[in-house]
């Protein structure tokens, strides 16, 4: 520390031996020494008018002319602004400067308390092990993220921006070199060469390593930090986005993994990590992992004949629904937001690669768009949907349904470790799963019910991820189960507004019609989301036939009325799965 005292004290700053390493001018360094004897004694944030007061008159605005040498202390990276907002040095004002607060830096204080700046090398000699070398290549990650925030906060020419960039290329070069030597296969220097992944590419690798050996806070999993990264500009940041997307070296070869998670405000954030697979065979080169590399969900879907994979091409934004179920959707998109899910997982109620975990029952009449919602969330999500058709259980003999309920989760569950996926899990048409149970005297089918469904109780309760179970009446659920769902959706049949929504976006766009066809007036018509759907198909089926393929109101007209007429109520399933 005597450094740091002589510094303090010096009646002349550019005397002291720490002058020189500063590489400013004298009015700055005393603006320094000043600030630093205000730290030491305890005060670590100044205001800009308080530092500029201490040398220069308010009153005569002598200050206002001085407010260069603060701006020059923050280009050199000496002082730092203490501000919530990431503002560029150069979009900032000199006049915003003014009321606005400062602190020394964390290089300033280790140059101050070591006397000096100068970069220490790693010495040029072989690698002993692997986890020198890592040291070093993690030591570089350090450098490039300390250099992604100076760009943000400061000019790129900038004396801190300059003095950074010099480090990183000194010390790459260094790596280099020691390679050079290193008669010792290196194991990580292999792997990259086995791949053949490029300088980027690497880079991008070892940030996720050194985030998974140091525990870190995740700052660097998310897919914008990590082209951030290894990029200096903006049209660096649009091309070197290809190397996380689906089709790159990096995920294609399952080499890295990825979980997307939906931020409030619609967008998708992704995050990504290195399979445990691939780690173990880093950590263990020598050793053959018995994990399973990850297989995809539709090939082994076909060896099994209990869950159909079923999909949509349409997002939640496609699908036209009541006001209040959007909001409830909404609310529970906000549930998987990057924010929320880093503070479950550092609170260890979140494991790091698990996703969304919810069991939600969706219930409404027939058609209403409760099958399509599921799909369109999972597709928001980007998940597999794992359909099971609960009407499936009555056809089972008695005495094996109980057995068979059981075996939805367990065969669920081990498709999911098999493809190591968290798909969604959708129960379509659960009534009999979740009406009420049977109590008294009872025949030995609503025992077997009952059983049934102490099961399938127990299962809910233990299940963790993503369940979706429909049903067409909420009344009748037993309170047992409504108590074990997170969130119970209500969809309702379209008003008129839906229904014109629905209308002209079903109609197709390249067939004829005739002129002036009124959609308002087929709205008027009460029908469910699934009824237009049946409607239009039937219509389209008849004009097909004709020698002038028209659609004119009269052909939906006749559609419509034996749609109507064929319904039997709200508790029949009208028209077809979505």
């Amino acid at each position: 520390m005597k450094e740091v005292i002589n510094f303090i004290k010096a009646l002349d700053v550019e005397k002291t031996n720490f002058f020189a390493q500063l590489k400013c001018s004298a009015e700055e360094a005393k603006i320094l020494q000043f600030m630093s004897k205000e730290y030491v004694q305890g005060r670590d944030t100044l205001g800009v008018i308080d530092v500029l007061g201490e040398f220069y008159d308010l009153k005569t605005y002598k200050h206002l002319e001085k407010l260069d040498l603060i701006k020059s202390l923050l280009e050199f990276g000496w002082l730092v602004q203490v501000s919530f907002d990431q503002v560029k040095l150069s979009e900032v004002s000199k006049l915003e400067l003014i009321n606005s607060s400062v602190s020394l830096s964390s290089a300033y204080l280790k140059m101050l308390e070591n006397g000096s700046n100068d970069f220490v090398l790693p010495e040029i000699k072989n690698y002993s092990d692997h986890l020198e070398y890592l040291q070093d290549q993690f030591f570089r990650i350090d450098l490039a993220q300390q250099l992604n925030v100076v760009r943000k906060n400061f000019d790129v020419n900038s004396p801190s921006s300059n003095r950074l960039k010099s480090k990183l290329i000194l010390l790459e070069n260094r790596i280099k070199e020691r390679i050079k030597v290193t008669s010792n296969s290196i194991m990580l220097e292999d792997f990259f060469k086995d791949n053949d992944l490029n300088e980027q590419e690497q880079t991008l690798f070892l940030a996720l390593l050194k985030e998974e050996y140091s525990g870190g806070d995740g700052s660097l999993r998310d897919m914008n930090s990590l082209i951030e990264l290894i990029s200096s500009d903006d049209y660096e940041k649009i091309k070197y986005r290809s190397l996380l997307e689906e089709s790159s070296t990096l995920v294609s070869k399952a080499l890295i993994d990825y979980d997307e998670v939906l931020t409030p405000f619609g967008g998708i954030n992704r995050n990504f990590y290195i399979p445990d697979e691939v780690l173990y065979k880093i950590s263990h080169p020598t050793k053959k992992s018995s994990a399973v590399g990850k297989i995809k969900l539709d090939t082994v879907i076909k060896e099994q004949d209990m869950f159909e994979l079923i999909s949509t091409t349409k997002s939640l934004d496609d699908v036209i629904l009541n006001e209040k179920t959007k909001e409830t959707l909404d609310a529970l998109l906000k549930q998987v937001d990057k924010n929320v899910i880093n503070r479950l997982k550092q609170w260890g109620i979140k494991d790091k690669k698990r996703g969304i975990e919810a069991k939600i029952i969706f219930y409404g009449v027939a058609g209403t768009g409760k099958t399509l919602t599921a799909l369109a969330l999972a597709k928001s999500l980007k998940k597999d949907v794992l359909s099971f058709d609960c009407s499936k259980i009555l056809s089972m003999y008695i005495g094996e349904s109980e057995k068979n309920v059981r075996s939805i989760f367990d065969k669920y569950y081990e498709l999911r470790t098999q493809t190591k996926s968290e798909p969604v899990l959708l129960l379509n048409e659960a009534d009999q799963f979740l009406s009420a149970r049977s109590s008294g005297s009872a025949s030995s089918s609503d025992k077997m019910h009952n059983q049934m469904q102490n099961i399938f109780l127990e299962q809910i309760e233990r299940f963790d991820g993503l369940l979706i179970a429909t049903t067409n009446l909420l009344e009748t659920i037993d309170p047992a189960f409504s108590r074990r769902f997170d969130y119970k959706i209500a969809f309702e049949k379209p008003d008129l507004k839906q229904r014109i929504e629905l209308w002209k976006k079903l109609l197709p766009e390249n067939a004829q019609y005739e002129e002036g066809l009124d959609v308002e007036k087929l709205a008027s018509y009460p029908l469910t989301g699934g009824q237009i759907k049946v409607v239009l198909k039937n219509t389209a089926l008849k004009v097909a036939t004709k020698a002038k393929p028209l659609f004119t109101f009269e052909d939906f007209k006749l559609s419509i009325d034996r749609e109507t007429k064929g319904a039997f109520g709200d508790t029949k399933s009208v028209g077809f799965m979505n």
